[in-house]
């Protein structure tokens, strides 16, 4: 088949999950093993996933894209999803869910991603979907002695499968009345007057939204990032939110892209509606995995206002707002894994009492990231931020700017309380020593990037224009 080498990385993914599947069945105690073979093995894709760069090609009939928009996505799911196996790895262990099924699930679901990153195809999309969500409804579920462990996988199956059929039906909508599956095809049968045509786009729309826990389908979130191991919370908010919000700019730019106005006040209510309840429900929560569940969701609606816009500075300033959240989101879950005393994972707020006398290094990187997710200059989250808040005002959308700069001073209180708490509250127990390598590098990477990130930001601007030059 010709430029069979494109789908290289998917070739390869697929093996080497088969390939560890296989040793896990015949060897046994192969966690570690697997497990390093899988993050060395994620880390040896970002090469192979580059080498296509500056390449636009269509394959199985332009239903499966590889451009420069894919690729930088794909680079982004593999190395947040291997430096989360690293920081993670010794937390498996302690929680006894070291089985050899789980870096294979997370390796099955980042295949699925790959799928939704580079589907052409709404059939294709669904099944990236699928593939991406059934790993994930396992993992949350994982750890079997844990009531809070199998509720979390319950509730995350049940709402998964109900926007799965939202999803499906609004994809059934769209072939009924345009005939096809293929992106490109409706964008040209696509007429804005069949009502039919619009409820398809807002099902779709609705099941994509429920996959990066935008408001009002964020119901699972707080209660999934709770139950599940925190390891698997750590995933759920890297990878997955990069996959999701790829499959919305690919859809609303490559379809729909001739018919903005329809879906813009859809995605403004969404945007909106995000930023205000996570920066509103965070307040009173006293589980620091439930806070970063809310947080998660506002921030999720910040990126969504770049989409609003309609523009290719839009969609750039989300590529890049994705990116920088990503960089957040490892800081602040390693943070937490750090929680730990007696060898017990701790996850109230107040147990970062007196973090700053008995572990300054990690309180001063903890408060770095948090100064980041609430937009505090100069640091990385103000830019991607500024660069958000610029594009819409570009477009005019001052209404939508001004919101989300209230929601951001908003939000602020809750980052503010857990300082104050780390630097001002009596001092408690000391926690455990960080023995683990994976947890001291993800943090110093990750912080040395927040603060540093001022100086010389037209690095990353540069790799996410090109990602957006693929966006017709």
């Amino acid at each position: 088949m010709e430029n069979l080498n494109l789908i290289y990385p998917e070739i390869f993914l697929s093996l080497l999950t088969i390939g560890l599947l296989m040793l896990g069945v015949f060897k046994k105690n192969s966690f570690n093993l697997i497990i390093r073979f899988s993050s060395i093995g994620l880390l040896l894709l970002i090469p192979v996933v580059y080498i296509n760069n500056d390449i636009s090609n269509e394959l199985f009939s332009q239903n499966y894209l590889v451009d420069s928009f894919s690729i930088f996505m794909k680079i982004l799911i593999l190395g947040s999803s291997a430096i989360a196996l690293f920081f993670t790895n010794e937390y498996i262990k302690n929680s006894s869910i070291n089985q050899f099924e789980y870096p294979i699930l997370v390796l099955t679901s980042i295949l699925g991603m790959f799928v939704m990153v580079s589907s052409n195809n709404l059939m294709g999309l669904y099944l990236g979907i699928e593939l991406q969500s059934l790993s994930l409804y396992v993992l949350a579920s994982l750890n079997r002695d844990s009531i809070k462990s199998t509720e979390a996988g319950v509730k995350y199956f049940v709402l998964g499968a109900l926007s799965s059929g939202l999803l499906l039906y609004g994809c059934s909508l769209i072939y009924g009345f345009t005939g096809s599956t293929n992106y490109y095809i409706i964008a040209k049968s696509f007429d804005a007057n069949n009502l039919a045509l619009l409820f398809g786009l807002v099902f779709i729309l609705v099941g994509l939204a429920f996959k990066i826990s935008a408001v009002p389908f964020h119901m699972w979130t707080p209660d999934v990032y709770e139950g599940s191991p925190t390891s698997v919370t750590a995933f759920f908010a890297l990878a997955p939110k990069v996959a999701g919000m790829a499959a919305i700019i690919r859809i609303l730019y490559v379809p729909f892209g001739n018919i903005v106005i329809e879906w813009q006040t859809i995605l403004i209510f969404i945007s909106v509606a995000s930023m205000i309840l996570g920066a509103v429900a965070a307040i009173g929560q006293s589980n620091i995995k439930r806070l970063m569940a809310y947080s998660g969701i506002s921030h999720m609606g910040y990126a969504l206002a770049g989409l609003v816009t309609g523009t290719k500075d839009g969609v750039a300033s989300t590529i890049l707002y994705v990116l920088i959240y990503v960089v957040m989101s490892i800081g602040s879950f390693v943070c937490i894994l750090v929680m730990k005393r007696k060898n017990i994972y701790l996850e109230n707020i107040r147990d970062l009492s007196g973090l700053s006398k008995n572990h300054p290094l990690v309180a001063l990187s903890f408060v770095v990231i948090l100064f980041s997710l609430a937009g505090i200059p100069p640091l990385a989250g103000f830019f991607a931020k500024f660069y958000i808040f610029m594009a819409v005002v570009k477009v005019e959308f001052y209404t939508l700017a001004v919101i989300g700069l209230v929601t951001s001073v908003i939000s602020a209180f809750y980052y503010l309380r857990i300082i104050k708490i780390i630097y001002f509250d009596p001092s408690q127990e000391k926690f455990d020593p960080i023995s683990s390598n994976g947890i001291k590098f993800s943090l110093a990477f990750s912080t040395l990037i927040i603060l540093f990130y001022f100086l010389n930001p037209s690095i990353f601007t540069f790799f996410t224009n090109i990602a957006t030059a693929a966006i017709k």
